[in-house]
């Protein structure tokens, strides 16, 4: 393991430790009827959260949306409010198009002074809070930071900011500890930061360590430089704050989006920070644990914006930056991802794969296939996987067919033997050849014998249908030989790979590596 990985996990282990501790805390929001977005519920679990998707998928709307979720102490009334974050153009020419009011609403919950409380954003002729819990009729308050990184290159942005120089304006040097965040981040060392400010705006003025000629603007820096320098000043001087970022990565390489992350993430911890970011970076997710990975999707069919799934890293590294080359094979559970990892043992050698030509994946469950097809296709990597389902999953296989031509694809789908649940089948193929497997178990024939008669007349009275029997036998057996379901099925995989059990399974495997290796 790297030492950014080993730091990466030490700083999550940290935050979760402390997520229990917190008594103010956004923990979710629900928008409904805004741009496009009919109903979708985000929660968030961790302290520092990244919200992905496509174009178009709402990511933005949620940041702007959890940005009125408090007042701001000391702030305007009105400086993050629905009415001033998501505006209407209307006119009064009948021949000039305006937007539609529609009945929007944002629901919120907090964990606030300890307490779970509410509070939703109504909009009929015009915005107004409803409050439905304990709390009375006050909005929480809490500093809000709300931040969109771009270049520096709009017009009207560089018009404003250079009329700062024909203006009567404020300079003040920044603390050095607002650097710290920067410093450790950027490649390069700044022996102070200032600020020049107007009534609307300001400009940064960088010096590095060297003398005056070393001394620049804002104009004069990377989109990256000026990004991780904007975020120091900000964030540094925040306490028990809702931090909002916007296209966290851009103009950032990919190993300073990394220790961006890991940076803000130790902020969260040092100043009670809860952060969340919007990203379409890997890297971005990456520097997260599983938990604090927000996927958002907008339905081509029905236009509804949805919250996908929490991905495994196999469906994430697919959609969101790994090789075009890769073959990917997504399994219902881990008896089937057990078994394809001991047929790929075999055929590895007999087809010459390359060590990480093939990811294997699984614990999608056979509900999320239909979903993941859907996404699968609009991101056109749908000819990239294989399906791997259980045999009691075959009546699937028709709906998953029609979902993906709809879209103009095909989808590839393999299933394990028989039609009742794995853990039947792994059992019977134990069971009828229990001497050759004794060894590779690592017990004798005759303890193997034993052991399975003593589950079965075990089990038999514990459980009703045969099939629950065999999960139950199954679990028992890997657990008194020292092993996980995972490890049998491979073994059995390996065994049976050339046998007719596993015949259809592995033809058919075969041939979709080869179609594969043909694109």
């Amino acid at each position: 393991m790297s030492l950014m990985a080993r730091e990466l996990r030490q700083v999550w282990d940290a935050l979760r430790a402390s997520n229990g501790h917190r008594d103010e805390a956004l923990t979710a929001v629900r928008i409904g009827r805004l741009r496009g977005i009919r109903d979708v519920r985000i929660p968030f679990e961790y302290p520092v959260c990244v919200v992905a998707g496509p174009n178009g998928s709402g990511k933005s709307t949620v940041l702007f949306a959890c940005a009125c979720a408090y007042r701001v102490p000391g702030g305007s009334p009105r400086d993050l409010t629905p009415g001033r974050l998501f505006p209407d153009f209307t006119s009064r020419q009948q021949d000039v198009s305006s937007d539609a009011p529609q009945r929007t609403r944002i629901d919120f919950q907090y964990l606030h002074h300890g307490d779970d409380v509410s509070m939703s954003w109504k909009r009929g002729k015009r915005w107004r809070r409803s409050f439905t819990s304990r709390n009375g009729e006050r909005q929480p308050e809490r500093p809000v930071y709300l931040r969109t990184l771009a270049n520096l290159t709009n017009p009207s942005e560089v018009r404003s900011l250079l009329r700062l120089g024909r203006r009567q304006v404020r300079t003040a040097t920044l603390d050095p500890k607002l650097l710290t965040f920067a410093q450790r981040i950027l490649p390069w060392r700044y022996s102070h930061l200032s600020v020049i400010s107007g009534p609307e705006n300001d400009l940064l003025f960088a010096e590095l360590e060297g003398g005056d000629e070393t001394r620049h603007s804002e104009f004069h820096t990377s989109s990256g430089e000026r990004s991780i320098l904007r975020i120091s000043k900000d964030v540094s001087r925040l306490d028990n704050a809702l931090v909002l970022i916007d296209e966290i990565d851009t103009g950032l390489h990919p190993c300073t989006q990394q220790q961006a992350m890991l940076e803000l993430q130790r902020s969260a911890l040092r100043r009670n920070l809860q952060i969340i970011v919007a990203s379409h970076s890997p890297v971005i997710l990456d520097s997260v644990p599983p938990e604090a990975r927000i996927f958002l999707d907008r339905d081509d069919d029905t236009g509804q914006v949805r919250r996908l799934p929490a991905y495994r890293d196999l469906f994430q590294k697919a959609l969101y930056g790994a090789s075009q080359d890769q073959l990917f094979i997504l399994c219902e559970d881990e008896v089937a991802e057990g078994v394809i990892r001991g047929v790929l043992d075999v055929l590895n050698v007999e087809m010459e794969l390359m060590h990480g030509d093939i990811v294997i994946g699984c614990n999608s469950g056979r509900d999320e296939f239909p979903g993941h097809v859907r996404t699968l296709a609009k991101f056109g990597r749908l000819s990239n996987f294989i399906l791997v389902l259980d045999g009691d999953s075959r009546k699937l296989e028709e709906g998953l067919e029609t979902i993906a031509e709809r879209r103009g694809h095909a989808v590839h789908v393999l299933f394990l033997p028989g039609d009742s649940p794995p853990e039947q089948w792994l059992w019977e193929a134990v069971r009828e050849r229990r001497d050759a497997y004794a060894e590779r178990l690592g017990t004798t024939a005759a303890d193997m014998q034993r052991t399975m008669r003593d589950l079965e007349r075990l089990v038999d009275g514990a459980v009703r249908q045969r099939q629950d029997m065999a999960k139950v036998a199954i679990g028992s057996l890997a657990h008194r030989l020292e092993r996980t379901v995972a490890d049998i099925a491979r073994i059995v995989g390996q065994r049976e790979a050339r046998t007719e059990a596993l015949y259809e399974l592995v033809d058919g495997l075969k041939k979709l590596i080869e179609q594969w290796r043909r694109l």
